[in-house]
């Protein structure tokens, strides 16, 4: 099985956080493929922790769906299934217009000036066909609101759900429209002038529109 070396390791965080968001990334992004075997010996030392750490990060992972461990016999990567999106959207995007609708009443006028710089950055990222890039912009812009409105039951689910988006984004070459740049436009406006009906509207907007470039 082959696993990257030259990757960051993340700092201040346990070992299993540290393997875990490591491994999760590495799913998402195909770096390791649907239907791989995962060997934990070769993870733990490509992670530089024990073999523990990442045994309780591959169960985490399960619970999640993106693997699968048979017990005595191996641990796999979950299969890619494009229909699932169909299932996948709909509460995401839900739950992100919830997300929006309750930070409003939260959000800093330094976070709100953080988002309009994150979406300057996705901007850019698009306009250099800088998709991958756009794509984990794309995310932080989000996660930003999801964070903002501060419910752990929310961001918890909204996490599960968006890893599972985001490995479809990259299998399927999922390309954010440039017109994503105007809508996050408008959800900042109305997030800054507190109109709850229409940030939370434009949001799940946002989320659902991308269905269309599934083709399922």
């Amino acid at each position: 099985m082959p696993v990257p070396v030259n990757h960051s390791k993340p700092i201040r965080t346990t070992a299993k956080e540290s393997a875990y968001k490591q491994i999760l990334h590495w799913i998402i992004d195909g770096t390791l493929y649907p239907g791989e075997k995962l060997n934990d010996t070769e993870l733990a030392k490509a992670l530089g922790v024990s073999r523990t750490p990442v045994r309780e990060s591959l169960q985490l992972l399960e619970s999640q769906g993106l693997v699968k461990m048979y017990p005595g016999k191996a641990t796999q990567v979950t299969e890619v299934e494009k229909e699932s999106i169909k299932d996948l959207l709909p509460p995401l995007a839900v739950l992100q217009a919830l997300s929006t609708e309750i930070a409003i009443d939260y959000l800093t006028k330094n976070e709100i000036s953080t988002l309009k710089s994150i979406n300057q950055q996705f901007a850019e990222a698009l306009y250099r066909k800088d998709f991958p890039a756009a794509l984990n912009i794309d995310e932080e812009f989000h996660q930003l609101i999801v964070e903002a409105a501060n419910n752990s039951y929310i961001s918890g689910i909204v996490e599960k759900l968006q890893a599972h988006v985001r490995r479809l984004f990259f299998h399927n070459s999922i390309i954010l429209s440039e017109s994503s740049i105007d809508v996050h436009d408008q959800i900042i406006y109305y997030i800054e002038n507190g109109n709850k009906e229409k940030a939370s509207e434009l949001m799940k907007q946002n989320w659902i529109s991308i269905l269309k470039d599934f083709n399922v």
